[in-house]
């Protein structure tokens, strides 16, 4: 597991997230979109809508089979943890 800060651009260890149930399931969609689809698809952005798209989280799921396409900030945080 890997977590980023974008605004910072510094990794996060700790990170506890708040979500409504719709929101909740919205990531879980998300999951399983990337889980079933990791080959062509290996992220989905859930957006905050009630903030006007203010907030963000992105989820991915990353294998060694698929670092080339990340780009390279996100494949120095996954294969070096900075």
């Amino acid at each position: 597991m890997r977590i980023y800060n974008v605004d910072t651009d510094k990794k996060v260890n700790k990170v506890i997230l708040y979500l409504t149930p719709g929101e909740a399931q919205e990531m879980k969609d998300s999951l399983e979109l990337i889980m079933n689809n990791n080959e062509k698809h290996h992220h989905e952005h859930i957006p905050d809508r009630e903030s006007d798209f203010k907030r963000e989280i992105t989820v991915c799921v990353y294998r060694e089979d698929n670092l080339s396409t990340f780009d390279e900030r996100s494949r120095k945080l996954i294969l070096n943890d900075e």
